[in-house]
């Protein structure tokens, strides 16, 4: 399943409109991480809850994006792991189309741009996807831990300073441009 949040906060050395955080529901004793029944009890990569209370601390809406096979155990899922009301946004459905079609929903729900959105993911797939929509993307191998959070927290900096600093130059490209023909 995967996170994304909504919310202006300043995150230590970010500044930042929302956060997309990953992580996978384990049910299964061999660390499968497919739902298959409402029975199974789930658990939480290590790190994941943490960094849940951590975001809703900081006062960042956190939205489910989750591409299931069997959603209505996704559900209940977060319900047993008493997660379910931490998300502002649940886009849990079957669909084997890419996952930027969940970004889609949760863009329409919350209004918060693509860029100012963080994700982690173990596919490939669904990082180049996400990212071709301005989405800050980190691929994860084993659930999102502290360094991977980390990780997204550093690139995700770097992108949203490297947008304002673009942001920045068209204004002044403007303004000149603005000034110059207005002296004619």
């Amino acid at each position: 399943m995967n996170w994304v949040g909504s919310k202006y906060v300043k995150y230590e050395l970010l500044d930042a409109k929302s956060l997309c955080f990953c992580g996978r529901a384990k049910g299964l004793e061999d660390g499968q991480n497919e739902c298959r029944s409402k029975r199974e009890m789930p658990s939480l990569y290590p790190h994941a809850k943490g960094i849940l209370y951590a975001l809703k601390d900081k006062g960042i809406d956190v939205a489910i994006a989750s591409r299931s096979p069997t959603p209505d155990i996704a559900k209940t899922f977060l319900e047993k792991l008493s997660l379910k009301s931490m998300f502002v946004a649940q886009e849990i459905f079957s669909s084997w189309s890419h996952k930027t079609e969940h970004f889609q929903r949760i863009h329409s729900r919350t209004g918060v741009p693509f860029n100012s959105m963080l994700f982690f993911d173990d596919e490939d797939r669904n990082i180049e996807a996400v990212s071709k929509m301005g989405v800050t993307s980190i691929l994860v191998g084993n659930g999102v831990n502290l360094g991977a959070f980390r990780q997204g927290l550093a690139k995700f900096s770097e992108n949203f300073n490297t947008v304002e600093k673009n942001k920045q130059r068209w204004r002044t490209k403007f303004t000149k441009d603005a000034d110059s023909s207005g002296k004619k």
